[in-house]
């Protein structure tokens, strides 16, 4: 692209050592591993332990596990401002999460076997973070700021669209080889290989990283600070928190309601929905850059819970799996698109992995009670009512940012237009 991002100094200034251009593809593929063990836990092993004999709860309760890392990843971000490098973490990261993966299908998916997995699970997830953080720490310090949404969308596209690889391709290799460690292994060497993309990618000058251990503990804390305490940037931390855009419907423990087949769920919710969530993903980030970002992130959330609606209210069959299913994930990549986007744009520079993570880890919370409730109502109400309360609470949360909008920023609900 025309602007494409460089690498620059704390202070904003471009840098000899970071004056190469990257076109933001680059981070697309880093950010796959990421991506994958997300997909390979909510598809892969979901689907595995539904036909184990796993409920619907104890499916969404593994899959909340692997989003708990995530809501405490905040407290140990400052390690990867203050020691190594982004590349560094990125590879040790990379090969813990590779190891995790191919462990998974060396244990019986059974409801006798989830202790062993949701802890392999938990530990596999826990690594991911340390790979998250070192691709938005190289992201904030690339994207330019009128760039950033595009940026956001691209590297989302590469978290869902691995989310897809790895759900659809597992599930596609453990149904046709009857091997769960065949597929688990191939996953994994999947995601020690995007590590080459970092071939591509100078590494920020060491004037952008942060001094020690000590002093990155600290001045994370004070960077923070300086964001939410400003109206705009307590507005976002609020918004983390909201059950807005979580996409947590549990569509593959719920496939068989549509009499849908193990290859239709590794097709809509791994190959398939990979790709429509990163076309989601690029769609949201292009949009971003030309509307108030955090309202971006509420209005998609608003379609989410549309196409929730019309999931429960449509027929019950295989066609219909196919159409909402991807609907629904097609508006999963908007809204995470936006959130990266705003919570870049609130950010800034300097301590850039401790302050994403701050809020990308609260973000998850939603994400973690959600996929818990979901479970839980569709046990006991079944899935319609459980589509139905989803979509009230993002509808009900949506409705809660805007009344703090206008008292905080005097912003009008239907405020669409970047302001200047």
């Amino acid at each position: 692209m025309s602007d494409a991002p460089i690498f620059t100094g704390t202070t904003g200034e471009a840098t000899a050592a970071g004056s190469r251009r990257v076109h933001p593809w680059v981070f697309l593929v880093l950010y796959i591993p990421f991506g994958v063990t997300t997909g390979y836990v909510s598809v892969t092993l979901a689907y595995l332990l539904k036909h184990s004999g796993a409920t619907v709860a104890q499916i969404a309760d593994l899959v909340a596990i692997s989003y708990l890392p995530h809501t405490w990843k905040f407290f140990w971000a400052p390690v990867v401002d203050s020691t190594l490098t982004q590349k560094r973490w990125y590879v040790l990261s990379a090969v813990f999460t590779a190891i995790g993966l191919g462990a998974t299908g060396f244990f019986p998916a059974t409801p006798g076997g989830l202790a062993l997995l949701s802890k392999i699970v938990f530990l596999t997830s826990l690594a991911t973070t340390f790979l998250g953080m070192a691709i938005e720490s190289l992201v904030a310090y690339c994207a330019p700021e009128h760039k950033k949404g595009n940026a956001s969308g691209w590297f989302q596209a590469g978290n869902l669209g691995g989310a897809g690889i790895g759900g659809g391709l597992a599930l596609y290799l453990a149904e046709q080889w009857h091997a769960p460690a065949v597929a688990s292994v191939v996953v994994g060497a999947l995601c020690m290989s995007c590590a080459l993309a970092l071939l591509l990618l100078p590494t920020p000058p060491r004037m952008a990283r942060m001094p020690g251990l000590v002093s990155g503990v600290v001045t994370p804390i004070k960077d923070l600070w300086e964001v939410v305490r400003h109206r705009a940037g307590f507005l976002a931390l609020v918004l983390c928190f909201l059950p807005v855009g979580s996409g947590a419907a549990p569509f593959p423990a719920i496939a068989d309601e549509w009499r849908a087949s193990a290859n239709t769920v590794a097709l809509v919710t791994g190959l398939l929905g990979g790709l429509v969530s990163a076309a989601g993903c690029l769609a949201g980030g292009w949009l971003c850059d030309k509307m108030d970002r955090k309202n971006a992130y509420v209005w998609f959330g608003i379609l989410q819970a549309a196409s929730a609606i019309a999931v429960a209210l449509m027929p019950r069959t295989r066609p219909m799996y196919i159409l909402w299913c991807s609907i629904y994930t097609f508006t999963q990549g908007l809204a995470w698109a936006a959130f990266s986007a705003f919570v870049l744009e609130a950010i800034g520079k300097g301590a850039a992995a401790t302050k994403y993570n701050a809020l990308a880890a609260l973000s998850n919370v939603p994400i973690y009670y959600m996929t818990s409730l979901d479970g839980w109502t569709h046990d006991h109400w079944g899935s319609a009512k459980m589509f139905f309360t989803e979509a009230a609470l993002a509808v009900a949360a949506a409705g809660l940012f805007w009344m703090l909008a206008r008292i905080l920023l005097d912003v009008k609900p239907p405020a669409l237009t970047k302001p200047v």
